[in-house]
């Protein structure tokens, strides 16, 4: 099988399978999908929901989040990993936003990475998610989904390079969702320790499926 063919038939399936798919994270603005995703950096869509309805309640835009400092936003994301750097980036973030772009999340790359506490990753999913713009965000679900369907080389063996292969080969029009195809299928089917391959539909192209080896 070629590569473009392996790319038409994972592009197939999914287009079939998750027409509408979209981010698991609650929001209610693009701010608040800022602050969303920042927190869920190595940590649930579903813990990040439960934290973030009291802390959008008390600081539901960059101005008022601005002005609270870091340990009293700390009492509401305690439960989220990594809680006292990421009660930091956000109070940072917060106030680079009303300092440099009037309390508005920017739309340039540029600007969403000098924000504290934005990585490539979560730009990118603003982009895509808030923007509608064709970028792809590499998590590890995402990064280890593209290895196992062999998108991506061996050889890719950062997120950078994982992004770069699958921008190459992903038809542009489905950018925006393929981000969220493979992520949620390494959520729920392709999981880390124990895969669900009894339940997937690409069983037919997985390499190491039909090589006779055991996902791991």
């Amino acid at each position: 099988m070629t590569k473009r063919e392996r790319y038409e038939k994972v592009m197939d399936f999914f287009r079939n399978e998750m027409p509408e798919a979209n981010t698991e994270l609650e929001f209610g603005s693009i701010f608040q999908l800022l602050v969303a995703v920042v927190l869920s950096a190595q940590c649930t869509d579903k813990r990040v929901n439960q934290v973030t309805p009291q802390l959008f309640a008390r600081y539901p835009d960059a101005k008022a989040m601005a002005a609270a400092e870091p340990e009293e936003l700390l009492d509401y994301i305690s439960s989220v990993s990594y809680p006292n750097a990421k009660a930091k980036h956000l109070a940072g973030l917060a106030r680079t936003l009303v300092e440099r772009h009037n309390g508005e999340v920017p739309e340039d790359m540029n600007a969403l990475l000098d924000l504290p506490g934005v990585g490539r990753k979560t730009a990118n999913v603003i982009q895509a998610v808030a923007f509608g713009k064709s970028t792809m965000a590499v998590d590890t679900h995402v990064y280890r989904v593209s290895h196992r369907l062999g998108l991506v080389a061996k050889s890719d063996t950062t997120p950078l390079k994982v992004e770069q292969a699958l921008m190459k080969n992903i038809p542009r029009e489905d950018i925006p969702l393929a981000h969220h195809w493979l992520l949620l299928h390494g959520r729920y089917v392709c999981t880390s320790r124990k895969p669900h391959c009894d339940k997937c539909g690409l069983e037919g192209i997985c390499p190491k499926i039909m090589d006779g080896a055991k996902l791991a």
